[in-house]
């Protein structure tokens, strides 16, 4: 029997792997969230238990990455349009995660055995589900 994986998910240096290096002000925080993304996967997808770590891993980092993207250094990171004006200089942008919340997407719910969800419907005749 396999051994179901225990939160947290991942560490700061799986972050940077597929990032880029943190400040020490940046390594709190993604610690932080770190705990924050595995214990929502735990809360949030029952069916972790049969991810791999190595999946658990890499959503949890793309969790906390999104989640800290909005406002970093990286040029434009994480903005969705940028309306620009020539004169007197005006440039606005749209981020897709202003509030830098954590968030699964459809796709990691589906790896982490979440599934999508399906309309149904039930005979009422009979009770049988079609």
């Amino acid at each position: 029997m396999a051994d179901i994986p225990t939160p947290p998910f991942a560490i700061v240096s799986d972050l940077e792997k597929r990032w880029r290096a943190l400040t020490v002000d940046e390594t709190t925080r993604a610690t932080a969230l770190i705990d924050d993304a595995s214990q929502m996967i735990v809360d949030l997808c029952p069916g972790y238990t049969a991810a791999s770590a190595a999946t658990l891993r890499a959503i949890v980092c793309a969790m906390v990455k999104r989640a800290m993207i909005q406002g970093s250094d990286d040029d434009l990171a994480g903005v969705t349009s940028l309306q620009q004006t020539a004169g007197p200089f005006t440039e606005t942008p749209t981020y897709a995660n202003p509030m830098g919340d954590l968030y699964l997407t459809k796709a990691e719910k589906q790896r982490l055995g979440r599934g999508v969800q399906k309309a149904f419907s039930i005979d009422m005749g009979g009770g049988e589900v079609i």
